[in-house]
């Protein structure tokens, strides 16, 4: 019985662990962060888009909308494909092919970000370049590369969340008559949805996140985007461009850039879990 209670408080630490990290950090971003917020105003930082730190300017609305842009067009690509490809595999896929698929997709996932900004740079701009315009560098080569980058994450859990259905669901739908595809569309998904939305979500995070594969392909443009062929610059390619020589006010500012995109994401993730329990608990009262 001793040891039981002692490896229950060992995995109840370990469970805890993550909770405490996530307050170290949150405690430490918004101490470095908001002296520079309280001095200049929530109004100049997040409404300007002046960002001038020799001048002492700093307002982060053309990279907070950068960031919105780029990761919406990334989940538009990525969620798509990674729902379609979930849906084939476990529904339509012979089990051989889905054996061999389901891997290769889940490798995509172990492949360094500055990889796939090296060939967005090499293929994908100068293909935007000269078939749409604009100098190539562009929210929506950023988009592309981030939803490719999302699509092993949402794809590998999707299918977790689809392969968990319980079997006599299908079974029932069939039997009462229902086509394969109406049975997936209005069985299987439903009953998967939370997992689907959970797979988004994490998704999501990876697409608002990245940095590297932006810094290398989105133009780092300090400018509010007016089309998708328009380069942009965003909350973490800002961190990571400029934090190695700031120091003062402009250090300052950085980490409320990180203030700010650890606020969009918890605001992204909270909008996402109430719309799936909402949806939830409407098909359980049907």
């Amino acid at each position: 019985m001793k040891q039981d209670r002692v490896i229950s408080a060992i995995l109840t630490l370990i469970a805890f662990s993550a909770i405490f990290g996530l307050v170290v950090i949150t405690f430490f971003i918004f101490r470095e962060g908001l002296p520079i917020l309280l001095r200049i105003g929530g109004r100049e930082f997040f409404l300007s888009s002046d960002w001038e730190p020799k001048e002492e300017h700093f307002g982060v609305f053309s990279m907070i909308v950068g960031s919105l842009i780029v990761t919406f067009g990334a989940m538009v690509v990525g969620v798509v494909f990674s729902v379609g490809l979930a849906i084939m595999l476990t529904q339509f896929s012979p089990p051989r092919l889905t054996a061999v698929l389901k891997p290769v997709i889940e490798l995509l996932a172990g492949i360094p970000s500055v990889v796939y900004g090296f060939v967005g740079v090499v293929t994908l701009v100068p293909l935007i370049r000269d078939y749409l315009g604009g100098p190539g560098l562009s929210v929506l080569a950023a988009s592309i590369v981030l939803g490719i980058m999302v699509l092993p994450t949402v794809t590998s859990i999707s299918i977790d969340a689809l392969r968990a259905v319980p079997r006599p669901y299908y079974e029932g739908s069939i039997a009462l008559g229902a086509t394969r595809w109406q049975t997936t569309h209005m069985v299987t998904l439903k009953a998967a949805r939370s997992g689907i939305v959970a797979a988004i979500i994490l998704g999501m995070g990876r697409a608002v996140g990245e940095t590297m594969a932006v810094i290398m392909i989105a133009g780092n443009a300090l400018e509010i985007p007016h089309s998708i062929l328009d380069p942009v610059r965003t909350l973490t390619s800002n961190i990571a461009l400029e934090m190695g020589y700031a120091s003062g006010h402009h250090r300052q500012a950085l980490f409320a850039t990180g203030v700010t995109l650890f606020v969009i994401i918890m605001i992204l993730n909270t909008i996402a879990l109430a719309v799936s329990r909402r949806r939830v608990g409407g098909r359980n009262s049907k």
